[in-house]
């Protein structure tokens, strides 16, 4: 039987912290609790400030919780259109950003003995086509001091006929939930404090900043760090200057020993891969099916398509153990956005490209050097206030107007057939109701009947039922919702309008 959740989080125990009671003052508040939000409030609670970190859920139950668990500088093949679009400059900054921070995550385990399964592996990036660009992206990685080489396919691993590859050597593979329990401890110890279940709705900016929670505390502080995937509400703007995209996971037991480095392919559909040792020497970790949020209508047939792949390219009928989608945001520019937001004293990180445990920690530096007002050498590079270059500024304009669109369709999605009567155990979707209003309904596997109205509460876009992860999601800027209108993700800091239903029965 397949477990519908994160293999990290259900093999981990990460520790639970109470939520926020009370007002409380700190040097500086830390607002998210995954990789980003750790590991900058333990840089700076061990340089001697004192931080505050507010975590709407539970600490890594989200985006860091439900990654691959790759550290690696080889983020597919982009560092040939970094140099294409940025020069060589800010390609090689790039690269070394990334680079140290591999080394970063593995000397931070390290020190702290923090025991997530940490083990150095090659990474391979690959085409079945015997002609691709991957010999160029060997070379221009290489020039810009990375451990790349152009490889024979057959070192890749895998059974498949691959045309060419790349290696990047001495990369970094670990359990992320129980990376990230380790710097929570680590953070505590040094004498951080972590408020669970404690949504900041707002921030005030008057004088000191207050992080106000929907429970009623709030935290006044000198700096705050908001770590939250995407900037809450409309903070910066970031929400029209990323897009937001999910991928979709599973945790399986190959009939054979698995191939022992982690890869990803450049053809479509991707499909990334590496060794999960909590599934033993065949155990594989298999990511894939990318799409943006709520624009996919069935979701269940991409997790049946990492499926199929997995059965076609081994020959036996895979049954994953877990499946699990993750959720992050883009930039047109290839760079994450970290620093200052836009018009505000509030300190951001957020488009991390789907490598958040590379590009977090580069970010984790620069935010602490930032509120300790040091210099960092990536500072400029992912200066969260840049406009871009023009193609950049183009890619802005024309997401815009999928927003614009996606905003002006209204309730036009899918309508479920039948009435509310006619909803089974486990189904959801778009309904009319018999008084003809349009409400989302979800029937959970109690009988017990959810219905909300199926509008975003960030800027007022549709929702979209996924039927996999059974989650409510906005096209527009990514907020996902649970069946109960209870917020997943942001940028929204409000749950979903309940809505009444009529003339349903006792379920």
């Amino acid at each position: 039987m397949t477990t519908q959740g994160s293999v990290w989080l259900a093999t981990a125990t990460i520790p639970q912290y109470d939520g926020i009671l009370a007002d409380k003052h700190a040097d500086v508040v830390v607002v998210g609790g995954g990789l980003i939000g750790l590991t900058t409030a333990l840089y700076l609670q061990q340089a001697g400030a004192d931080v505050v970190l507010l975590e709407a859920g539970r600490l890594g139950a989200r985006t860091s919780g439900n990654t691959t668990g790759k550290v690696t500088s080889q983020h597919n093949a982009i560092y040939a259109d970094l140099l294409d679009r940025h020069g060589p400059g800010k390609a090689g900054q790039y690269a070394a950003a990334n680079q140290a921070a591999v080394d970063e995550v593995a000397a931070l385990a390290d020190r702290l003995g923090i025991d997530c399964e940490l083990t150095r592996t090659p990474s391979f990036v690959y085409s079945e086509l015997p002609e691709s660009t991957l010999r160029r992206e060997a070379d221009v990685a290489s020039a810009l001091g990375l451990p790349a080489h152009f490889v024979d396919p057959d070192e890749v691993g895998l059974p498949l006929k691959i045309g060419e590859a790349v290696r990047f050597d001495d990369q970094v593979q670990l359990h992320p939930a129980l990376y990230l329990a380790g710097l929570a401890t680590a953070f505590t110890q040094a004498g951080g404090r972590i408020f669970e279940q404690s949504r900041v709705t707002e921030f005030n900016t008057d004088h000191d900043i207050e992080a106000v929670t929907a429970q009623g505390p709030l935290v006044r502080a000198n700096h705050a760090v908001v770590a939250t995937l995407l900037p809450i509400g409309l903070t910066g703007g970031y929400f029209a200057r990323t897009r937001p995209s999910q991928s979709h996971g599973i945790a399986v037991q190959l009939p054979v020993e698995a191939p022992r480095g982690m890869t990803i392919t450049v053809d479509s559909p991707v499909r990334s891969t590496r060794p999960w040792p909590g599934g033993g020497p065949n155990g594989l970790i298999v990511v894939g099916g990318d799409h943006e949020t709520g624009a996919e209508e069935d979701t269940e047939a991409i997790y049946q398509s990492l499926v199929d792949w997995v059965g076609t390219v081994w020959d036996f009928s895979a049954q994953p153990e877990y499946r699990w989608s993750a959720q992050d945001y883009s930039t047109p520019d290839l760079l994450p956005f970290v620093g200052k937001s836009s018009g505000s004293p509030l300190l951001v990180a957020t488009g991390m490209h789907k490598w958040g445990l590379s590009n977090g920690t580069v970010a984790a530096g620069i935010l602490r050097d930032l509120v300790l007002g040091r210099d960092n050498p990536w500072t400029g590079l992912y200066d969260a206030g840049r406009i871009g270059d023009a193609q950049a500024v183009a890619k802005l304009v024309k997401d815009n107007l999928h927003v614009g669109k996606e905003f002006a369709k209204g309730r036009l999605g899918r309508m479920l057939k039948g009435g509310l009567d006619h909803l089974e155990v486990g189904q959801g979707g778009l309904i009319t109701t018999d008084d003809g209003k349009t409400v989302g309904a979800y029937r959970d596997h109690d009988g017990e009947l959810h219905t909300v109205d199926p509008v975003c509460t960030h800027l007022g876009c549709p929702l979209h039922w996924n039927n996999a992860d059974t989650t409510w999601d906005c096209n527009c800027h990514g907020s996902r919702f649970a069946p109960d209108g209870t917020v997943l993700d942001g940028p929204t800091t409000s749950p979903l309008k309940q809505q009444s239903a009529p003339g349903e029965p006792p379920a």
